[in-house]
């Protein structure tokens, strides 16, 4: 869910500007898991401008006031997701978590780093929803602890159905700050791309993983 339709935009526009979202509907790229696609984002890349960043974060902090309310604890996805979660605890004054794709193979073995405790409550900071899969395994963890997991935050949703359907499945709200077709629209208007790119753009979205054919 976009928590702010004009602010959507605005930050489409910036992570546009600062090639954080390359659109490349007739040399696509390839992703880790062998699909084809004609968009590459690298939320990292928001991490180098000041000004983006302080946007970011205070979305996030009006988010949480108004959808989630009081929580306990700010957990960050490792590893994008870790020092957005870190800028919105700091401004909330609130204690920080972040949680490894898995638990640590020396030491104490840790998964969930800075710590959550039974029974508080947490929001889940993300960079970046596809599948839903990454986010989940980091719900899976809390919840197992007996963490509350009020909710996830991204920066950027490709709203795939099977993300939606796996966040509806955990009873989780999730709300990002742009999407997918907020993405499309803009790049239009600035000319990233093309009006006969967008059946291209269109159908990806539709069938990621058989796309182009």
């Amino acid at each position: 869910m976009i928590f702010d339709k004009d602010f959507a935009k605005e930050i489409s526009r910036l992570l546009l500007d600062i090639n954080a979202v390359v659109l490349r509907p007739n040399e696509p790229f390839t992703w880790a898991s062998g699909w084809n696609s004609p968009i590459y984002c690298d939320n990292r890349l928001t991490l180098r401008y000041p000004e983006i960043r302080k946007k970011i974060s205070k979305a996030f902090v009006d988010i949480i006031h108004t959808r989630f309310g009081d929580v306990d604890v700010i957990t960050g996805t490792a590893t994008a997701g870790i020092p957005h979660a870190a800028w919105i605890a700091q401004n909330l004054d609130k204690p920080l978590a972040y949680v490894r794709s898995s638990a640590k193979s020396y030491g104490m073995g840790n998964q969930i780093e800075g710590g959550v405790d039974k029974g508080q409550s947490t929001i889940v900071v993300e960079d970046l929803i596809s599948t839903g899969g990454s986010v989940l395994s980091v719900v899976h963890a809390l919840k197992f602890i007996g963490a509350d997991v009020k909710g996830v935050m991204s920066i950027f949703t490709y709203g795939f159905d099977k993300s939606i359907q796996n966040l509806k499945n955990e009873e989780l709200d999730l709300y990002s700050l742009t999407d997918y077709a907020t993405l499309i629209d803009v790049a239009l208007e600035m000319g990233k791309i093309q009006p006969g790119d967008i059946e291209l753009l269109n159908d990806w979205r539709e069938s990621p993983d058989t796309w182009p054919n």
